[in-house]
């Protein structure tokens, strides 16, 4: 341990102590393409101790632009497969738990209350909202992220009292059928999913510096970090 995280131990925030929490965390990311790519690889880089990820999608050509994990060569196998093999060379130390099904309200509470942490790496608001509930009636923290063009968001919900997911957006019947646009710039989700790496490494470490009741926008058209505060 101490010479593969010997820069997290010198961060006197982490030091030993810091990193077997980590160590001992049991995250889950709901998502593995573009987000869930930088997401899973620092998290496993980390020294996650049980790190769950769950997708239902086969690898297409198109995904290869933004979604890191994977290659020329994975085009059509299963994403949590090429991931846990990828995942598992990076870290062998880190326990993999590959789940190739889509997050539903059929399966959502029996899987979520199995981990510490919920990371969203999704890509439809159906699946926020029900991420968000799951973790409601389980008490466990959401990570939340999303990306959009050349913009994207992130924050903590349901952290230590505070705000969840339906605070900051109420649901409403004109939500349930919105498609928003498929164009993104590659570089966004590795950007968006590093922060989403970072809140959920602070979450275990038990900072009081996360983004629970905040909202951190990101434009990199613009090259602007904007931080509000919601409640």
């Amino acid at each position: 341990m101490q010479e593969r995280y010997s820069r997290h131990i010198l961060l006197k925030e982490i030091g030993e102590k810091g990193q077997e929490k980590i160590k001992q965390a049991k995250v889950l990311v709901v998502g593995a393409g573009g987000l869930g790519s930088p997401i899973l690889l620092y998290l496993a880089a980390a020294g996650i101790g049980t790190l769950g990820f769950m997708d239902d999608d086969h690898i297409s050509e198109s995904n290869l632009q933004r979604q890191v994990l994977y290659d020329t060569g994975s085009i059509g196998k299963m994403k949590v497969e090429v991931a846990e093999h990828k995942l598992k060379a990076l870290n062998p130390g880190c326990h993999l738990i590959a789940i190739p099904h889509r997050l539903t309200a059929q399966n959502a509470i029996k899987i979520i209350e199995k981990y510490d942490i919920v990371v969203d790496a999704t890509d439809n608001l159906s699946s926020r909202y029900l991420i968000n509930d799951a973790c409601m009636e389980t008490g466990k923290p959401f990570v939340y992220g999303s990306i959009c063009e050349f913009k994207g968001q992130i924050s903590v919900f349901n952290y230590q009292g505070g705000p969840n997911y339906r605070d900051l957006y109420p649901y409403h019947e004109k939500i349930a059928g919105f498609q928003q646009p498929s164009g993104v710039i590659g570089a966004l989700p590795g950007t968006i999913g590093s922060i989403q790496a970072a809140e959920t490494l602070k979450i275990i470490l038990e900072s009081k510096t996360t983004l629970s009741g905040k909202l951190l926008l990101v434009d990199l058209l613009e090259g602007s970090f904007k931080t509000l505060q919601f409640i």
